[in-house]
């Protein structure tokens, strides 16, 4: 199996947000980034553990720019045979997904895995948008997959229980939590990263579709609010005429 596993470079959860240039760009300044953890809990790992059992190789694939470069060594630290970086800037979904679908399509992948979203934007729009592109079976928010042969089995999580599908190869599938279980890279995998190829590539698509007009922070939460145990009118006072949600 040939298996192409998409990952992104975002900020660690513990992150500080803050804006800049008018609240139109993410001020990174002492942001520790990591991989995505959709597309290296799941994505990747799942893909790995494929190779393992049936052979193959792993190719990991990034949108953006040399910055992005240590977060890739990671994945190549875990496991992953090889990686590419499209050298252009990831701030649309579209041509994200334009340039990782012309690439696919040419070296001619088995599979293409990607988390079911990132922890940054939550936009989920990727994977759908590679599956159009390529014109193949889209499988989203998958928990479990089991592949013999060329037919994959596939359990998703859906509301009041759960879809079982099968799809044959050539498909794209986006991972969630259940896929796979976490790997930390060891030292020997993070020795053998640095020799690993890591080829940089031109974006075969420069068009972007949308642009970022600003960010906003949410409103802050307020203060709480305590009332007594001995007075449950105040409370239902209170969810009535100021929360509003009774």
């Amino acid at each position: 199996m040939k298996i192409l596993v998409c990952i992104s470079k975002v900020p660690d959860t513990t992150a500080k947000i803050a804006f800049k240039d008018n609240n139109t760009s993410y001020d990174t300044n002492g942001v520790q980034f990591i991989i995505n953890p959709y597309d290296e809990w799941y994505a990747l790992v799942r893909a790995l553990e494929i190779k393992e059992s049936q052979g193959g190789s792993v190719t990991v694939i990034n949108v953006g720019g040399a910055e992005n470069d240590p977060t890739i060594r990671k994945a190549l630290a875990i496991g992953a045979d090889d990686a590419v970086r499209v050298n252009t800037l990831a701030s649309d979904a579209l041509n994200t997904a334009q340039n990782i679908a012309d690439y696919a399509k040419k070296e001619g992948f088995d599979m293409v895995f990607c988390g079911k979203e990132t922890i940054d934007y939550n936009g989920s729009q990727v994977g759908g948008m590679i599956a159009a592109l390529m014109d193949m079976p889209y499988i989203s928010y998958a928990s479990k997959m089991n592949i013999v042969e060329s037919k994959a089995t596939i359990e998703r999580d859906i509301q009041g229980g759960k879809e079982v599908l099968e799809v044959e190869v050539p498909f794209v599938l986006s991972a969630a939590k259940g896929m796979a279980e976490a790997r930390i890279p060891n030292m020997r995998g993070i020795m053998a990263a640095r020799t690993k190829p890591l080829n940089v590539i031109e974006p075969s698509n420069t068009d972007y579709m949308t642009e970022i007009v600003g960010y906003e922070l949410p409103p802050a939460k307020g203060e709480c609010r305590f009332v007594d145990a001995e007075n449950p009118e105040e409370l239902i006072e209170l969810l009535r005429n100021e929360a509003k949600i009774i």
